[in-house]
């Protein structure tokens, strides 16, 4: 069995878009095991929710299981996904911020949070955030193009 912090390390080093995925498709299994069938309830019925379009009862679903384990990261990152999605983004940013207390490696949170700062034109915030990215993978389809129009944007030069 492959531990978290074996999948970040080949994650940082990975250089191709499939094996990227494939590794973070392996982080995000972890990420959502629980090892608690009532917890598992609520995730599962959260992410129904939310892939329903049911914000509302996604985000009830996702702050029992916060409630239950607050200590879960993922329960945090999915009600900050659910947030998000109705509209909420000083909510959703909280939660993203909760999320990256409890797993600073929560390369979805941070992505969530790059998008958002994108959107309200924090282009400071946005490139401290893309590098943090960019320090879990360097290689992350994309990131360096949004990198390099971040610091365009910024008047900056490349490292």
């Amino acid at each position: 069995m492959t531990t978290l912090d074996e999948l970040f390390v080949r994650l940082r080093e990975a250089t191709t878009p499939t094996e990227i995925e494939t590794l973070q498709n392996g982080i995000w299994q972890i990420w959502l095991t629980t090892d608690d069938l009532l917890l598992d309830k609520h995730l599962e019925a959260g992410m129904r929710a939310l892939a329903a379009g049911n914000y509302t009862q996604a985000i009830a679903d996702f702050t029992t299981l916060i409630e239950l384990r607050p200590t879960y990261a993922e329960g945090w990152n999915k009600r900050a996904t659910a947030y998000y999605l109705r509209g909420e983004y000083r909510a959703s940013l909280d939660d993203v911020r909760e999320t990256l207390r409890r797993e600073p490696r929560h390369f979805g949170a941070l992505a969530g949070w790059a998008n958002m700062l994108r959107a309200i034109a924090d282009d400071r915030g946005t490139l401290r955030v893309l590098l943090r990215l960019e320090a879990l993978c360097p290689h992350w389809p994309g990131l360096q193009g949004q990198l390099r129009e971040v610091r365009d944007q910024l008047g900056e030069l490349d490292d």
